[in-house]
C-alpha cells in the first residue's frame, strides 16, 4: 500500500476531477488530502487549508512581488501553506499528485523521496489570456512555475489533446490524457414532451459569457425552458460575485428562464436526467475556452440528455461522433437557437438515446485504469 499525497488550492465538494482522482486510488492506498475543503471520513485523511482573504494589503503585496517577478514570494502570499507544510514535511509520501500549475511549490516543498504526477487542468501560460491584468501579473507567473517544476514532474496528466499538445510544443512534456469522463450511471433517458427543457451548469465567471444563453432564448419558441445552475468560482472578485445578479435581471420576466442552487458534484446526474438537453455555448475567447473539454459534457452524456454546444473542436468532435447532440455553426446565440428550434420531441429522444450509447464508453473507470497503470509504473 503506497502513501499518496493530493494536493488541489479548491473545494472538493464542487471539484469532481480531483474527487474523482481520489477514487482512483484511495481503496488500494493510504491518500491524504490537501485542499479548501472536502468530505470527512471518505476514505482518506483530509487536511483543510485556508484560502487566503485577499485584502487591499495583501492585493498591493502580491502585485508589488508578481510585477517584481519575486514569483515565489507572490505565492507565499497568495496561498497559505505555511501551516500544512510544517504539519506535513516530517511525513513521507511515495507519490504526490499535484492538481494545477499552483500546487507545484507545495508539492515540491513537501517531496522528500515521493515520486510527483502533475496534472493538469488547464493550460496555465495562457489561461486568462484574454484579461490585460492577468497577463501583466500572472502569465509571468504561471510560466516560471512551469519552465521551474514541469521538468522535474515524474509523470503528467492533462485533460485533451489540445491542451497536451500545447504543453509538449513549450515544455517538451508529453502528458497523459485522462479527460473530465464521470462514473458510469445506470440510468434511462428521461422521456420528452412537447417542452424541451434545456439545462446548463457550472462556474460563473463573466469571460464565459453566459449571457449568451439567455439571448439565445430569445430565438426560441414557447417549447423550450431553460435552467441555469451556476456556482461562485472559489477566488471570485466582487465583479464575479455579481454576475449572477447581473444574468438574473438581464433574464428579466422570461418565464422560461429559471435559477436553480449549486448541487454537488456527486449529486448532479441524478438531477440532470429530468432534462433533455445540456448546453454549453462558450467563446473561445482564450487558449484554454477554446480547446476545452469539460466536465459538464460528460455529465450530460452520462445522464442521457441530447448535447447542445458551439463548435469548440474536442467537444464537436464527440457529438459528431456519437451523433447525440447538435454543434453550431459560429459561437451566437443565433446560431446554437438556429439548430435547437429545428429538434422534435422525437429527435431529441433519438439523441438522448445516443447519448446512452457514449455513455457505456466515456466513463471514469476506462480512466481510473490508465491512471492506475500510470501510478503503477
Amino acid at each position: 500500500m503506497s502513501k499518496i499525497l493530493v494536493i488541489s488550492f479548491s473545494d472538493l465538494s464542487h471539484d469532481a476531477r480531483v474527487s474523482r482522482q481520489i477514487d482512483f486510488i484511495k481503496d488500494q492506498n493510504e491518500v491524504t488530502a490537501i485542499c479548501y475543503n472536502g468530505k470527512e471520513n471518505n476514505g482518506y485523511v483530509l487536511h483543510k487549508i485556508h484560502k487566503t482573504k485577499f485584502t487591499p494589503l495583501v492585493k498591493i503585496i502580491s502585485s508589488f512581488y508578481l510585477l517584481l517577478r519575486l514569483h515565489l514570494l507572490a505565492w507565499h502570499v497568495m496561498y497559505r501553506a505555511k501551516e500544512v507544510i510544517q504539519e506535513l514535511s516530517k511525513k513521507s509520501f511515495d507519490v504526490i499528485i499535484a492538481n494545477d500549475v499552483e500546487s507545484l511549490p507545495l508539492a515540491f516543498a513537501l517531496k522528500g523521496n515521493a515520486k510527483i504526477i502533475f496534472d493538469a487542468h488547464e493550460y496555465a501560460p495562457r489561461h486568462f489570456e484574454d484579461k490585460l491584468i492577468w497577463r501583466i501579473f500572472f502569465q509571468p507567473f504561471n510560466v516560471y512555475l512551469c519552465k521551474k517544476y514541469i521538468p522535474l514532474v515524474d509523470k503528467m496528466l492533462t485533460v485533451g489533446k489540445g491542451l497536451a499538445n500545447e504543453y509538449r510544443t513549450h515544455f517538451g512534456v508529453t502528458p497523459t490524457i485522462i479527460t473530465n469522463a464521470t462514473w458510469y450511471c445506470n440510468i434511462q433517458p428521461s422521456q420528452t414532451s412537447d417542452k424541451i427543457r434545456l439545462i446548463h451548469h457550472g462556474g460563473s465567471t463573466p469571460s464565459r459569457k453566459l449571457e449568451l444563453m439567455i439571448e439565445m432564448m430569445q430565438y426560441l419558441d414557447d417549447r423550450f425552458t431553460l435552467d441555469l445552475m451556476l456556482i461562485v468560482p472559489q477566488l471570485a472578485s466582487s465583479k464575479t460575485s455579481g454576475y449572477i445578479d447581473y444574468l438574473k435581471n438581464l433574464a428579466g420576466n422570461d418565464k422560461r428562464i429559471t435559477f436553480r442552487p449549486a448541487l454537488k458534484s456527486d449529486e448532479l446526474i441524478p438531477f440532470l436526467n429530468q432534462y433533455d438537453v445540456g448546453v454549453f455555448l462558450l467563446p473561445p475567447i482564450n487558449f484554454n475556452y477554446a480547446n476545452t473539454l469539460p466536465n459538464k459534457l460528460f455529465d450530460f452524456i452520462q445522464a442521457r440528455l441530447a448535447i447542445a454546444i458551439g463548435p469548440t473542436p474536442e467537444m464537436k468532435e464527440i457529438v459528431e461522433n456519437y451523433k447525440n447532440g447538435v454543434v453550431a455553426g459560429d459561437f451566437t446565440a443565433k446560431s446554437l437557437a438556429d439548430h435547437l428550434i429545428k429538434l422534435t420531441r422525437e429527435n431529441v429522444f433519438e439523441l438522448k438515446l445516443n447519448s446512452a450509447k457514449a455513455a457505456k464508453e466515456l466513463t471514469a473507470e476506462r480512466n481510473k485504469k490508465i491512471f492506475q497503470e500510470l501510478l503503477h509504473s
